[in-house]
Parts: C-alpha cells; structure tokens; sequence
C-alpha cells in the first residue's frame, strides 16, 4: 500500500471531529478537485509502500483507539477494505474518507464511511457514484464540499431527492476563502435545513501552517 503520511493527530472534519487518532494518508486520486487541499498526495507514485500488517502494526503502536484512513483516494489501494477489516479486529474504530467516485460496498460493517457528493465548484460532478447513496448505512456520513451559492442549491436538490436525513450525518463543508462558513451557516439556518451539519475543518484552524510540520513540533509521529 503506498503512504504519503501517518500521524497522530486530531479527526480534522466529519461527524467524529475532534477525536484524536491515527491519520495514514494514502496515495495517488483520479480526480482534480479544483479546491483541494492534499495535492501532495494525489501522484500514486507518492511516499512508500507499506504492508497491511506494518500499517496495522503502527496504528497499535499510537495508542489511539480511531484510525483515519484517507487520501488521496483510499479506495484505489486494493488491501484498503482488508486493513479497514484488521484494525477493526484489533479493536479499533476505522472510519474511511473516500471521494465518492468508487464503489465502497467492500467496506464492511464497523467500518465507518465519509463519502463525498462532488458539487459543481469541484469540477468533478460527473464523477459522482451515486449508487454509493443506497449502500450507506446509519452510522455513515455524506459530505458535500461547496464552493458557493450554485454549490449550496446543487446539496439542496441532493439532499432531497435522495432522502439524506437523520441518522445519517448529512455534512456541509465550505471552501476557504471563495465561501465563509459563516455564510454557509446563515444559508443553513435561513433555510432551515435541520438535517445537515455544518462542517468546519479544525485542522485549518489548529495548524494553519499544516498537520505535517505541526506533527514534528507538537505531536508525536509515531515511526515503528
């Protein structure tokens, strides 16, 4: 499996923001998304291949109960759903972040998903595998990216034609600077969408300057 990053970190976005965990951050993305934020990872040539079993291995050793694994696109690497199934036998909660453009029916039960809606602004909607939407299940998460108000009518439409709503966490997430979150919470109240959430990256506002360099600084990177 070819990793770009492993860190101990805090869960930066999706319904378990906050918690800390066990970031590996795979590599190599079929999509462009205009607002990206991971370029470094999206060349599948990226950082070094790793076993199932090392990778494993390190999550133990971190001591944290969450492992994140997230890209890139995850999916792309084909052990991803057999160390999702490890972890979650060694006692770990898993929750995967994928873009929503494959197929994650072999993520099987605990493992959580996040799975991204592409809006307009990202110039990959026709990327969307909405057959994903029927494949969630209560505990999993859909979280639309928008760059602006096209964005936030295009989730609407989702959202209602595809019946997102309680238990499963509907995210709204803005990209910085083209839309505030402040804005994006004023849409969201005006329009009374009481099932979504409002989604702020933490790790934006935690460590501005980047998770990596903060991981040498003040977090441990857990190397084994």
């Amino acid at each position: 499996m070819r990793v770009v990053e492993r860190i101990v970190t805090l869960c930066g976005e999706t319904q378990l923001a906050g918690i800390p965990c066990a970031l590996v951050r795979f590599a190599g993305c079929e999509l462009r998304c205009s607002w990206c934020d991971t370029r470094f990872a999206l060349d599948p040539d990226a950082g070094k291949d790793l076993g199932v079993e090392a990778i494993a291995a390190w999550a133990r050793a971190s001591g944290m109960r969450l492992v994140l694994l997230t890209g890139g696109e995850p999916l792309l690497q084909p052990e991803l759903p057999e160390l999702a199934t490890l972890l979650c036998a060694r006692g770990h909660r898993v929750l995967v972040e994928t873009s929503g453009a494959l197929d994650i029916s072999a993520l099987a039960p605990p493992v959580i998903r996040c799975v991204d809606i592409k809006c307009p602004g990202s110039g990959e909607v026709s990327r969307n595998r909405w057959e994903n939407l029927g494949q969630l299940r209560d505990e999993d998460s859909v979280k639309l990216v928008l760059a602006g108000r096209e964005d936030y009518e295009f989730a609407k439409q989702v959202i209602r034609s595809h019946g997102l709503c309680s238990p499963l966490n509907v995210l709204l997430s803005s990209v910085y600077p083209q839309l505030g979150p402040e804005q994006l919470a004023a849409w969201i109240i005006e329009d009374r969408l009481v099932d979504v959430r409002l989604n702020v990256q933490l790790h934006r506002i935690l460590w501005p300057r980047g998770e990596a360099s903060q991981a040498h600084s003040h977090k441990q990177e857990v190397r084994r």
